[in-house]
């Protein structure tokens, strides 16, 4: 079926929204000139970093808030329907495009393409009381954002990101994750992250891909070798510094089911592209987020006691920073400053791989 031309103009757009490990868990199928399906997925089966489906849950919100914003430049209303009766695992959209002459342009269509993970370094400058408000106001009414900022709180914060990053960097279930979604010797991928966007140097990298051939590498890298040493302080401990603020988006109430996942994701998505708009760089650092739900949902999520003992010991540490009911109610984390935007990134399938055949029942 030939794809609608407003409806491609559309999803050429919104297929730029983030996912976790640009695992992009949406397919398309087209209804009608107005009218498509957005086929949902999770990585649960497969990924340490969505058990329960929740971040890939927040990448389908951010992906329809790309199709309410692209719209709008055609001065169409998207209007979402949640499928009812299907799996929580394939959560199933409705859109359907309305025309109406109150529909005014939104100016973030202009950064969508624009919007990236920066995961180096960004400059110390704190953000402006104009840049936290326009922020702050991006995210509606039913969510905030928690700040964590100056030089003594994000030093904190990076010693946090560091010491989650030991358990990321020492479990197999995380490997398997890792190995699956790294490119090789990229700089754009349009299915996985390319290495030379992870944030290594050369010789961190070198030394990554080396150990990525096989677990046994990896054991042997970190018993003796003190191989999370380079990564931590390039990945996390250095950058988790090196920029202007850390924050955490929370909802107004606890978010439990996929609409209240989907709608967080909206939110963070116009927050990033608000990030964008103003010049401001954004690296998500949800592992924690993700560890420390695990904990109060007493959800086991590796095989290694001391894994699991230093992730019980870390969710209470983030809680004293932002809370324990932030975290409760916390859909996406991350830190933002300013620096340029990085040269290596990943891209996306194109609109004809995400469309699939109609089977409308």
């Amino acid at each position: 079926m030939e794809i609608p031309r407003n409806i491609e103009k559309i999803l050429d757009l919104a297929r730029w929204a983030p996912s976790g490990d640009n695992t992009q868990p949406w397919r398309f199928e087209i209804v009608d000139d107005s009218h498509f399906i957005i086929h949902g997925s999770d990585t649960r089966d497969w990924c340490v970093y969505d058990l329960d489906g929740r971040a890939s849950q927040i990448a389908i919100g951010a992906l329809l808030e790309n199709i309410a914003i692209a719209a709008s430049d055609l001065r169409l209303r998207a209007e979402f329907v949640l499928l009812p009766d299907r799996d929580e695992k394939t959560p199933t959209i409705s859109v359907r495009l309305i025309a109406e002459d109150s529909v005014k342009r939104d100016g973030l269509v202009d950064f969508i393409r624009h919007r990236v993970t920066q995961r180096r370094a960004m400059k110390t400058t704190p953000l402006s009381l104009t840049q936290k408000r326009r922020l702050e106001e991006s995210l509606g009414s039913d969510f905030a954002v928690d700040w964590v900022e100056g030089p003594s709180a994000r030093w904190k914060m990076a010693r946090l990101l560091s010491a989650n990053a030991r358990i990321r960097l020492t479990i197999p279930e995380a490997y398997e994750v890792h190995r699956r979604i790294i490119a090789w010797g990229s700089r754009f991928s349009e299915d996985k992250i390319p290495d030379q966007a992870v944030g290594l140097d050369p010789i961190g990298l070198r030394l990554m891909h080396w150990a990525m051939k096989s677990w046994s590498r990896v054991e042997f890298l970190n018993r003796y070798l003190a191989g999370t040493w380079l990564p931590r302080l390039q990945l996390d401990l250095a950058p988790g510094y090196l920029c202007g603020a850390h924050f955490l988006i929370c909802a107004k109430r606890k978010p439990e089911n996929v609409e209240d996942y989907i709608n967080g994701g909206r939110a963070m998505q116009r927050f990033w592209l608000t990030a964008t708009q103003q010049g401001l760089q954004l690296q998500p650092e949800m592992t924690p987020l993700i560890f420390a739900k695990y904990i109060q949902d007493r959800r086991i999520f590796t095989g290694d006691a001391d894994a699991a003992n230093a992730a019980t010991y870390l969710a209470y540490n983030l809680g004293q920073k932002f809370s324990r009911q932030n975290i409760e109610q916390g859909v996406f984390m991350g830190r933002i400053g300013h620096s340029r935007p990085p040269s290596a990134r990943s891209t996306r399938f194109s609109v004809a791989k995400l469309i699939r055949d109609s089977n409308i029942v």
